[in-house]
């Protein structure tokens, strides 16, 4: 009987394993082709299409098509683009988004019920809903351009700024923090107040670092979202001296036939987002799972 249940549990447990691997198989092959594909010849690519040759690296590989893009794509200055605007709407996202959520989450005011429900409902308006009317509100802004130096535009349109600020705040990231501050203990705000401590003394003393995995996650998620913009700065950029990299890869789409070296471009766009996953991805589980510190 022991053994009947054992050989049950085991052949559960071994279709569990084959479900997910089946699962991951899905996931990781595309981007096994994208990566290997970048360091083959369009000819070879085609050649090992309907094979299992590629997924792998094997046969005549090159990095003729990472220097092309290198040399011909204009990479480099959409890749400084991105992260200038990525890392600083991650890192103001962060700042704002926290401090809207401790407020909801953790201070006592008159009207809190009402804000956390409008910004809940803010949730389900999808951002095509409001591009129009988001582009007609910053056409009619002075702006700041990054480009050489620090410069005051007569528009917002094809600068930095116009792509950061309309992402700053977000719903979905002040719900996540309102998720975690919430759980946390209130002794803590209470015995640092006794102590002396203000709100925003116990925001940035006590909450924040108790709040990694909150963070970390809000931080991956922004920084997707923004490294993978295209739409918004497709409606509001028409330089390429402020284009980030993703609008990027149509132009050079246009300029090349090669799939060889489309792949390439795609693979060193992909390889950013990759590593910024594998450096947060234990405090982004963390959070997902909901065993944040609780106290």
């Amino acid at each position: 009987m022991a053994a009947s249940k054992r050989m049950r549990r085991n052949t559960k447990l071994l279709g569990n394993y084959a479900l997910l691997t089946l699962v991951a198989l899905v996931f990781v092959l595309p981007i096994a082709f994208m990566l290997v594909s970048s360091l083959k010849s369009s000819d070879a690519i085609f050649a090992d299409l309907r094979s299992w040759r590629a997924f792998l690296p094997v046969g005549e590989l090159t990095l003729d098509n990472v220097r092309y893009v290198l040399e011909r794509g204009n990479f480099q200055r959409y890749v400084v683009n991105s992260i200038l605007i990525t890392g600083i709407t991650v890192v103001l996202s962060v700042a704002v988004n926290g401090m809207a959520a401790y407020a909801l989450a953790r201070l006592q005011w008159r009207g809190r019920g009402m804000v956390l429900m409008l910004v809940v409902a803010i949730l389900i308006i999808p951002f095509e809903a409001i591009a129009i009317p988001l582009l007609m509100l910053v056409s009619a802004l002075p702006g700041i351009s990054f480009s050489g130096g620090i410069h005051i535009t007569d528009t917002l349109f094809n600068t930095h700024l116009v792509q950061i600020l309309p992402f700053v705040a977000s719903p979905f990231s002040i719900f996540l923090f309102y998720q975690f501050f919430r759980d946390l203990p209130r002794e803590l705000d209470e015995a640092a107040r006794m102590d002396g401590a203000t709100a925003f003394q116990v925001f940035t003393k006590i909450i924040l670092p108790l709040s990694k995995p909150v963070i970390a996650t809000v931080a991956i998620l922004q920084f997707l979202g923004m490294w993978n913009q295209y739409l918004w700065p497709v409606m509001v950029v028409q330089s390429a001296d402020v284009r980030p990299v993703m609008p990027g890869i149509q132009e050079f789409f246009n300029r090349t036939p090669a799939w060889g070296q489309i792949m390439a471009y795609a693979a060193m766009v992909t390889l950013p987002v990759l590593t910024v996953f594998a450096v947060f991805q234990r405090w982004f589980i963390q959070s997902v799972a909901g065993s944040g510190v609780k106290g």
